[in-house]
């Protein structure tokens, strides 16, 4: 049988109880990485429960907090709609100032006669305090699961993590440390005490193309990111085209029962570039340093 790891809650101001508790994992997935990468594997629920639980290392598209394809959110309230966006602009996804902003940037394609852009999610920043992290998709004109498309910044030097799913990297400070889902194209980025975010690398496939009348070029098939992000200890301001909806109290504005609820908001959320916090809506919440070259040691707070 296989040895059961044990995983530690850190300190978390919001759960107490669980702070600094090691917790064996469960028999049915006794790893944190099992040698199958599509295997369950053992985390820890610093929330109420204060337990071990098995889940996939990867995400799901309908889960609480997940952006897929042109993008789809899952809120933090569980419901869903869409964000347009414009091709080549960059949002805010969530901006809990001064601790934690995350923007994206979309691509995104108009064929003729169409009102609006097809867009999707290309690549995004974490900004925190103490650094900031770029992730980008790399492009391609034919896909291959077999070669990575994902690429990753830490303070604009590249990280560079082997090609294999139990591959990891840490930031030097340990606030920030990237993990590979499986050999290529799937990662989960953990942000201490902020942000557990998993992230795949798609193309759009010719039957998509076809389908929805993307009418592509021939020599791009669109890279983009799919995501799932899980926050921990954000403040009752936070906000962004996904932060709102972890707010308290918050109700969404978007129609129910439609095949496609669209979210607006799009000036107010836009932002100048990737680690700017510059949108409308993200002033009076403390604004990160813009363009800061200084980077503080920050103590991770919450479970890895």
């Amino acid at each position: 049988a296989i040895a059961r790891e044990k995983v530690l809650c850190l300190p978390n101001k919001k759960v107490p109880s669980c702070s600094n508790k090691l917790f064996k994992c469960p028999s049915e997935c006794p790893q944190r990485k099992p040698a199958d990468p599509k295997a369950k594997a053992c985390f820890v629920d610093c929330g109420p429960k204060c337990e071990a639980v098995c889940k996939n290392r990867v995400l799901t598209c309908n889960g609480f907090g997940s952006i897929c394809y042109d993008p789809r959110f899952v809120g933090g309230d569980g419901v869903m709609f869409y964000f347009h966006g414009s091709k080549g602009q960059t949002y805010s996804i969530l901006y809990d100032l001064p601790t934690l902003g995350i923007n994206a940037h979309l691509i995104g394609t108009r064929p003729r006669g169409r009102p609006r852009d097809y867009t999707w999610i290309d690549s995004f920043a974490i900004i925190i305090p103490s650094h900031t992290l770029i992730i980008t998709t790399k492009k391609a004109s034919v896909w291959d699961d077999d070669i990575d498309h994902l690429s990753f910044s830490l303070d604009t030097n590249t990280v560079s993590l082997e090609e294999t799913h139990v591959a990891e990297w840490s930031s030097p400070d340990g606030s920030i440390r990237i993990e590979r889902t499986h050999n290529t194209n799937s990662a989960v980025i953990y942000v201490a005490g902020k942000a557990k975010i998993n992230v795949i690398a798609r193309p759009i496939t010719e039957q998509d193309n076809r389908v929805h009348n993307y009418q592509l070029p021939v020599d791009d098939c669109f890279v983009h990111l799919d995501m799932q992000f899980e926050f921990f200890n954000l403040s009752d301001n936070v906000g962004g085209v996904l932060g709102q909806t972890y707010r308290p109290g918050y109700v969404s504005p978007v129609k129910r029962g439609v095949p496609m609820p669209v979210m607006g908001g799009e000036d107010k959320y836009r932002t100048s570039s990737l680690l700017s916090t510059n949108c409308a809506a993200c002033h009076g919440f403390g604004l990160l340093e813009e363009e800061s070259t200084v980077h503080t040691t920050m103590e991770p707070e919450a479970q890895w």
